[in-house]
């Protein structure tokens, strides 16, 4: 990884702005660190849960008879138990046509292989797993809604449903008729994405335990939104908030997988209430890829009406994501982003946008690094690419003709987003000079020429950072000690690092002398968490307030005996919007089909940085998982809803020898929406490089008459494009 020298990270004050070293990574890479399996509880119990075999069907019996009388089961729990528990709530980003169930366990019908059935409480992992084994479940199966990678299911779930669409919203301009009637020409693709396992480091884990003086629930939870799980909790089992604490501790990634509550965190709150002993389960990798959330999935089509000249008319676009088989609590934000986003950075004001959210017979759908913005992204390049080849204009100059200009911003685009801040011509020309690109184009045509299938492709991005609110509370010390607590939360972001920073900033003192608090919702201000790319442009900006606000009080009582505190709930004026363009180069083997990666480009704009090492770690993260979904990763039921990819011998995941080399340049036009001027970054690179990435592929595959390809990008599947296209 190389970053040009022409990087600007905005404003640089004595703090922020800084490459200061993570002030995490000395407990966490000498064996310090403490995750939810690090907590200790006394003669703790465990949880083996009995999992569905089939995707569809109706349970007839569920015995459990043989599996109470093992030596170490303290108990044995189906459905019945735990029917009158509530539901999760779903953020109504979109219109909820057909509600789902949150089953804790299955009642009477099985929704989805690895559903869980029966749960086990025992003295030990071994005895549960024992107890599990001895269950015998007889179901009825019935035909589960088909499964294909290449298909989305529409088939009815539930008894009396006319349909399994749960989701939808459609964004309409009055005149998109009349600019595809206009039209020169229209571009038209099609694209599915593959679905993915989200595969943090950490599995879910869960600990909970009551206090025998007071019955409080303290729930241990490796989660993104501590304060959310509390009042989901709360709901779900029917307890005042006030009883309930959940702690976040070190949190080992989560990328989204983590940002709700699952069926299995509440039985094990639930069990430990119920029998008042200290309650633990922790997810293996093969749980984990059979019932944790799952990420993209989505398939979409696209047309483009253009002008002889490459100017953009109007858009239409249709897009449909699964769902799975529950609902969690932002089901709803990738087919929301994956529309509302479109049309990008670029000028186009007719539009014709329909989106909707499908259940299916499968693990649940969720949030996943990015959450509909590489969706978007991608249906928009890759009708750019085919645009600027119907055209013959080059893919730069087509970009450059119809991108929003910067004195064209903010922009309230079509579906109602408002673009804040920025100049797309200029990362566009940025990107040009960084990769030197009518030398590559030269190499790429010399290559061409040879016989060796080379391409080039380019993807521009625009990325919500979230909105709303976010809390904070700053604490000066009458010793000069400063505590700062957010109401947000860390999976190895280095959120503490760059937090500190700003607290520091204000304050005018080092970093390390500010203690940094968050993850316990007994010490921490009630807030949302760490979602969308929103830490640092609300979280941070809640700090910085608070901050502020102690600073001016401590200056006007002069020499200070007492504790100044401030609590904030800092909400932003509207959406940061970070951007970018990415520009892939690849090399495909005409005999096997193996993709290489050669060397990938970014020009990224997140506004004011406040770390600029901790960005570039988050773009380089960002482009590995983006490399993931373009290369490899992609989880496969059969028709049957079998899932064949349950363990990581079938479900690759990039390694650093996959890495290509890439060169990293960036602008910085703070956003006018935050107090800080930050916009999100965390997702840049799962947005750009996979898109850039297959339009390169099919760059390189054009000279053979290949005109469409979906991720990952096997050899299989490139192998097969190769050999139709020579056959045809």
């Amino acid at each position: 990884m190389t970053t040009d020298d022409a990087d600007r990270h905005g404003r640089t004050g004595r703090y922020i702005g800084r490459s200061l070293p993570r002030r995490e990574d000395d407990s966490l890479i000498t064996g310090r660190g403490r995750y939810v399996d690090d907590v200790r509880l006394a003669s703790a119990l465990h949880v083996s849960f009995v999992r569905s075999p089939h995707a569809c069907g109706r349970i007839v019996q569920c015995d459990v008879s043989a599996a109470v009388a093992i030596p170490g089961v303290v108990g044995v729990f189906t459905g019945a138990d735990v029917g009158h528990l509530g539901s999760l709530t779903v953020n109504p980003v979109l219109e909820t046509v057909n509600p789902t169930p949150y089953p804790i366990l299955a009642g009477e019908r099985i929704m989805a292989v690895g559903e869980p059935v029966a749960a086990i409480v025992a003295t030990s992992p071994m005895a549960g797993a024992d107890a599990a084994d001895a269950v015998a479940i007889d179901v009825a199966p019935e035909d589960a809604a088909p499964h294909t990678d290449r298909s989305i299911a529409c088939d009815p779930l539930l008894p009396g449903q006319t349909s399994n669409v749960a989701l939808a919203q459609t964004w309409l301009s009055d005149d998109v008729k009349t600019a595809f009637e206009q039209a020169d020409f229209i571009a038209q693709i099609k694209l599915n994405h593959p679905r993915l396992a989200p595969s943090s480091l950490e599995p879910r884990t869960v600990a909970a335990d009551v206090e025998p003086d007071n019955g409080k629930l303290t729930v241990w939870l490796s989660t993104q939104t501590p304060h959310r799980a509390r009042g989901e909790l709360a709901g779900i089992l029917g307890v005042d908030e006030a009883r309930i604490r959940v702690v976040a501790p070190d949190v080992g990634g989560a990328f989204g997988m983590k940002a709700s509550l699952y069926p299995e965190e509440v039985f094990v709150a639930w069990a430990a209430l119920t029998l008042r002993r200290p309650v633990r389960w922790t997810a293996t990798r093969g749980e984990d890829l059979l019932t944790a959330t799952h990420g993209r999935g989505t398939a979409s089509a696209g047309q483009l009406a253009l002008t002889r000249d490459g100017r953009f008319l109007g858009l239409k676009a249709d897009i449909t994501c699964p769902l799975g088989h529950w609902l969690p609590t932002s089901a709803a934000i990738p087919a929301w982003n994956a529309a509302r986003i479109l049309p990008g950075p670029y000028m186009i004001d007719a539009v014709d946008i329909s989106t909707k959210g499908v259940v299916t017979n499968s693990a649940p759908v969720g949030i996943y690094r990015g959450a509909g913005r590489p969706e978007a992204a991608a249906l928009m390049e890759r009708l750019v690419e085919e645009a600027a080849r119907i055209t013959d204009i080059d893919p730069v100059e087509i970009r450059r003709r119809n991108l929003l200009p910067g004195d064209r911003l903010p922009h309230t685009g079509p579906t109602g987003i408002v673009l804040d801040s920025g100049d797309y011509p200029a990362a566009l020309e940025r990107l040009r000079e960084l990769a030197d690109y009518d030398a590559l184009l030269a190499a790429r045509d010399r290559r061409r020429r040879k016989g060796e299938l080379a391409g080039m492709g380019l993807a521009f991005y625009v990325e919500p950072s979230g909105r709303g609110w976010e809390s904070a509370r700053v604490r000066l010390d009458p010793d000069g000690g400063i505590t700062a607590a957010t109401g947000g939360s860390s999976q190895g972001h280095g959120r503490e690092t760059a937090f500190a920073q700003i607290v520091a900033e204000v304050f005018d003192v080092p970093p390390e002398t500010v203690r940094i608090e968050h993850g316990d919702t007994d010490t921490a201000p009630a807030g949302i968490g760490a979602l969308a790319s929103r830490s640092t442009a609300i979280g941070g900006s809640a700090l910085r307030q608070a901050a502020e606000r102690v600073r001016e009080r401590a200056d006007r009582l002069g020499g200070i005996n007492e504790t100044v505190e401030a609590d904030v709930i800092y909400e932003n004026d509207g959406e940061a919007w970070g951007y970018g363009c990415y520009l892939a180069c690849v090399t495909i083997d005409r005999e096997t089909g193996v993709t290489t990666v050669d060397k990938l480009f970014c020009v990224d704009d997140a506004g004011q940085l406040v770390n600029p090492m901790l960005v570039e770690g988050q773009i380089m993260g960002g482009v590995a998982q983006g490399l993931g979904e373009a290369l490899m990763e992609r989880i496969v039921y059969d028709d049957d809803g079998q899932l064949l990819t349950g363990s990581l011998t079938d479900y690759a995941l990039p390694r650093a020898a996959d890495m290509p080399p890439i060169v990293m340049s960036s602008l910085s036009t703070p956003s006018p929406f935050n107090l800080l001027g930050a916009k999100g970054v965390g997702e840049a690179g799962t947005i750009g490089a996979p898109t850039a990435v297959l339009n390169a592929a099919l760059d390189a595959l054009h000279p053979l008459g290949v005109r469409r390809l979906d991720m990952p990008l096997t050899s299989e599947s490139v192998w097969r494009a190769i050999a139709a296209a020579t056959t045809r």
